[in-house]
């Protein structure tokens, strides 16, 4: 066993500075539990840099800039790089300022920073010869990895890089050699998820010597998005030019100038400029990137509010107490210091998103392009809804809830200004993307309303949420409205829809009962029941149906491909009924039947004709049929709570913590997917977890802590504690609250919130009776 020797902290101006408050508690230094190397590999899509929670600003290596096509041709490496990082390239293009934590999308890769010695190259080069461009070979033994904290040692120039940040600006410390040819390099063409017309315009102001200002717009996943920044140097640059650009023509008065060189206005698609500087041998060059949704003196406003000096070691303190701040919301014993890597790295990576999208001054860009100042709520930005709504967004409810709720303010602006009057789907960056199904935005709102968490016009959200279930023409809703299903035939992944849409209803009925809005209540409880209609009783799972009422045929309840489902199959989504298990179970046979259908689905064997090669991605978080990799399925192992088996829950929770959130690299068995798969973790190690955001319960399983202490916001403290802890003890013998003994596998929200004790006794041994 391990434990926590506790050091009292005073808080400092330091954290106040980056908007973190004293705390009751004793604080420990527990940032040096997290790895940001977690899930660089394979699937995980983690990025490894400098940032701070909820920081508008990720400023991280990238190892290589995609191509989204070659030859015409989807490129399939870009899906490899959505964070911009992929653990096994050996060199490092450079540094960027925006990035998305373990999304299967690519996006973002702003303003890529790169210094250099010797002869000045302007493209990157290629992985199999960096020799050609600005590109630096890199070894992890010369790296490091920490929370708001990076560093690399750059081999091909002897250049030692390192990185922090403020909510806002990202500070980079490059040490170079003795060299009359130093360079420092901003490409403004370099990006994740790239193609040709990507870079709608590019512009830079040089203000002196010393200081830049411009922006870059781009289209691509967001189709109109525009960065603003500001750069600075710690050191004049003793000239600066940039590249010719390919397509540059010189009209009219232009003409008269060389733009290439020490000229203070540059603009073009596809900007790529150089800073040149003698340096000292062992001498550091600190270089300041300050973002804005909002303008270049927005920009520079950020800069001076957050970092106005050039004290390295001061930013990356503060970047570190702003961590440790949130990390001290949960304090640990564990069995192994194995595990508390894996824990204090899943709350780092929960707390990475949604970012802050306004300027220090409450200025952000709409989703109407038009300029708003946030009034007494902080925007965020970057809503992947479609897997947060499940497990990370509860957390907040329980850990974040003052940003649980400017968040939901920032959905509410989002609605006011859609031209559609509907809440986020999967919206960044004053767009809405429209990835992924579901309206999910409401089961946010919903839970929050219900748990009691909505400092905000709880009614006029409602009425969003309800004019957002209501809008005809987006993705089936019509026809779910008006035939009671998604039809196949007319919307694909129309199950998936249909039961994803069933949910989002019961979770806005559930907000509507606790505001006493009855007419709203049994409008969307009714439609909340409308997943039974693509249940086939005859084969005893859900399956797509067609407009005119009848079954899709050739219908396989394996395959994920033209079945009706997205990112699951029938096996998967014929468990998605969070709000109904008790129905569900009925309709499946009863509760006997059901607990074996749930076993079969751990224990069965996938055959190889359902993965699209050896390799398929899906593999990683697949437990038999089970895939832990897709959020669908998170809820599953909780379901035996609502049979006579509650125990058979325990072992498959302990197994997926075990087998699938690993340390390494390679610790993560799919896409952490903005922090979803790490709320599931955390949950889940404290052993409860909220099967349907919208209830007040929690279904309990089998914690992987000894003891856990939530240090709330409102000064109580939930501690769970788990006695007789081992690997082999999995199973829980009995439950305590308070003292008193559990007779439901549920706890709720109010008993955490209100403090006090939750206590496990385990077992190796399973108890069958244990709440019947």
């Amino acid at each position: 066993m391990t434990q926590i020797k506790f050091k009292k902290i005073i808080a400092t101006a330091s954290l106040l500075a980056v908007g973190v408050f004293n705390v009751a508690y004793a604080q420990e230094d527990l940032a040096r539990y997290v790895d940001p190397l977690i899930g660089t590999a394979k699937m995980g899509h983690t990025y490894p840099g400098a940032t701070v929670p909820f920081g508008s600003v990720q400023l991280s290596p990238d190892t290589d800039t995609i191509p989204y096509a070659v030859n015409g041709r989807y490129n399939p490496d870009v899906y490899k790089y959505c964070a911009g990082y992929k653990y096994d390239d050996k060199t490092i293009v450079g540094f960027s300022h925006t990035h998305f934590s373990g999304t299967g999308h690519s996006d973002l890769g702003d303003l890529l920073v790169m210094p250099t010695v010797g002869t000045l190259q302007l493209n990157p080069g290629t992985a199999a010869n960096p020799d050609m461009g600005y590109r630096s070979r890199f070894s992890h033994e010369e790296e490091k990895a920490t929370a708001g904290y990076y560093a690399v040692n750059l081999k091909d120039y002897n250049i030692k890089a390192e990185l922090t940040a403020s909510t806002r600006v990202g500070m980079h410390k490059y040490t170079f050699p003795k060299s009359t040819e130093a360079h420092i390099i901003l490409d403004l063409k370099a990006g994740i998820y790239n193609y040709d017309g990507k870079n709608v315009w590019t512009f830079v102001r040089v203000e002196n010597d010393s200081t830049i200002t411009g922006y870059r717009q781009t289209s691509g996943w967001a189709r109109t998005r525009k960065v603003y920044f500001a750069m600075s140097f710690s050191k004049a640059f003793k000239s600066y030019g940039q590249e010719k650009q390919k397509d540059q023509v010189y009209r009219g008065f232009w003409g008269r100038f060389d733009q290439n060189h020490n000229f203070p206005e540059m603009a073009g698609k596809d900007l790529r400029l150089y800073f040149d500087f003698d340096t000292e041998e062992g001498e550091a060059i600190n270089v300041k990137m300050a973002l804005s949704p909002v303008s270049t003196d927005g920009a520079l406003n950020n800069m001076k509010t957050e970092i106005p000096g050039w004290d390295f070691e001061s930013v990356k303190q503060k970047a570190r107490d702003a961590w440790n701040q949130e990390l001290n919301k949960i304090t640990v014993e564990t069995l192994k210091e194995s595990d508390k890597v894996n824990l204090y790295t899943a709350m780092y990576h929960a707390f990475l998103g949604p970012t802050v999208y306004m300027d220090v001054d409450g200025k952000y860009m709409g989703l109407d392009r038009n300029i708003h100042q946030a009034e007494g709520f902080t925007n965020y930005t970057s809503f992947s809804l479609w897997d947060t709504y499940r497990a990370l967004h509860p957390l907040f409810n329980v850990l974040q809830p003052q940003r649980n709720q400017d968040m939901i303010q920032s959905m509410l602006v989002h609605q006011e200004q859609s031209v559609h009057h509907m809440l986020p789907i999967w919206s960044h960056y004053a767009n809405e993307n429209w990835c992924m199904i579901g309206y999910h935005s409401v089961s946010v709102i919903a839970d929050a309303i219900v748990k009691g968490n909505a400092d905000f016009d709880q009614n006029a959200a409602l009425d969003a949420c309800v004019q957002t279930a209501r809008t005809r023409y987006f993705d089936g809703i019509g026809d779910y409205i008006d035939m009671q299903y998604v039809p196949e035939d007319k919307s694909g992944a129309s199950v998936s829809k249909t039961l994803e849409y069933a949910y989002d209803d019961w979770a806005i009925a559930q907000a509507a009962q606790k505001l006493g809005r009855q007419e709203i209540y049994d409008e969307f409880i009714e439609r909340s029941t409308y997943y039974k209609n693509v249940y086939d009783a005859k084969i005893g799972f859900m399956r797509p149906k067609l407009s005119d009422g009848t079954f899709k045929k050739d219908f396989d309840a394996l395959n994920t491909h033209g079945q009706g489902f997205i990112e699951g199959n029938s096996w998967n989504y014929s468990l998605y009924v969070p709000h109904d298990p008790a129905s569900l179970i009925d309709m499946m046979g009863g509760k006997e039947k059901f607990s074996i259908h749930l076993d079969s689905l751990f224990t069965m064997h996938l055959p190889d004709k359902y993965f699209e090669n050896t390799e398929d991605i899906s593999r990683e978080g697949i437990i038999g049929n089970y895939v832990h990799g897709n959020e669908p399925s998170h809820h599953v192992a909780y379901m035996y709570n609502w049979t006579n088996d509650a125990y058979k829950a325990q072992d498959k929770i302990r197994m997926i913590l075990k087998d699938k959130y690993q340390t390494g690299n390679d610790g993560l068995s799919g896409n952490d997917d903005f922090g979803q798969m790490s709320a599931w973790y955390l949950f889940s190690s404290l052993g409860f977890y909220p099967v349907a955001p919208g209830s007040v319960d929690y279904a309990l399983g089998s914690p992987a802590i000894e003891e856990a202490s939530l240090h709330l916001d409102n000064g109580n403290t939930f501690t769970v504690e788990a006695k007789n802890q081992s690997d082999k003890n999995v199973y829980v013998r009995k439950v305590e609250l308070n003292g008193v003994l559990l007779k439901k596998p549920f706890i709720t929200h109010d008993q955490v919130m209100n403090g006090g004790k939750l206590t496990f006794y385990m077992s190796s041994k399973p108890n069958k009776n244990l709440y019947n």
